[in-house]
């Protein structure tokens, strides 16, 4: 289980959030709600430990995560870059990611299939729209083996049909006991019934006082 508790982080005049606590466990999700600048990104950043609060802890399993050490192993964050090599192919770009991840079993033809990337496998991704690379960076989800997801807007530049794909494995990877923490302005890819919501307001610290 994912613990966040008591969070809290300023920036200059601006408190982003304070005080944040709540637990996320396997086969659930968090959609990160709130307006641009209200702290999302770097909520993300804290829970996946690229950042740290003024305040408070994360916990995976009851032990802090910088003492934890599997937890960067049961972790898979994807931030706002695509964060793909634009020299190779998307079908190049992938054989990185199975090698990345010791995965010598995946179809790479399939995967590249289930993002929406069929008929651009070898294609140079610098040549390729910002949705296209996108989906080469999504193809991670098809990869990982981590339970817990944290993703910060996947759908940006994604056109409805790899939308609807993201949307087929999200809910796969929530049935097989998975966890995921997302930021989208599109919620209802995320089943409902399993989704707990947060949101940050980015509370302004003079307006305060």
């Amino acid at each position: 289980m994912l613990e966040a508790r008591r969070l809290s982080l300023a920036r200059q005049s601006r408190q982003l959030f304070s005080d944040v606590s709540f637990s996320l466990e396997p086969g659930h999700a968090l959609l990160l709600q709130g307006r641009n600048g209200a702290g999302k990104t770097s909520m993300l950043r804290i829970l996946a430990g690229l950042a740290r609060p003024d305040e408070g802890n994360v916990c995976w399993h009851g032990k802090v995560i910088s003492q934890s050490p599997d937890y960067l192993e049961s972790l898979l964050y994807l931030g706002h870059h695509a964060a793909v090599n634009t020299e190779l192919s998307p079908t190049e770009n992938l054989r990185y990611l199975c090698a990345l991840h010791n995965d010598d079993s995946a179809s790479i033809d399939d995967i590249l299939s289930a993002v929406g990337l069929a008929g651009y496998e070898d294609i140079p991704a610098g040549q390729l729209s910002a949705g296209q690379q996108r989906r080469i960076a999504l193809s991670r989800l098809w990869l990982s083996s981590a339970p817990l997801w944290i993703l910060d807007e996947p759908l940006t530049a994604l056109d409805v049909r790899a939308v609807a794909g993201l949307e087929r494995r999200f809910k796969q990877h929530l049935e097989d006991g998975g966890m995921l923490i997302v930021t989208t302005h599109q919620p209802a890819i995320l089943p409902e019934h399993a989704t707990q919501r947060l949101e940050l307001s980015g509370l302004d610290l003079e307006a305060e006082t």
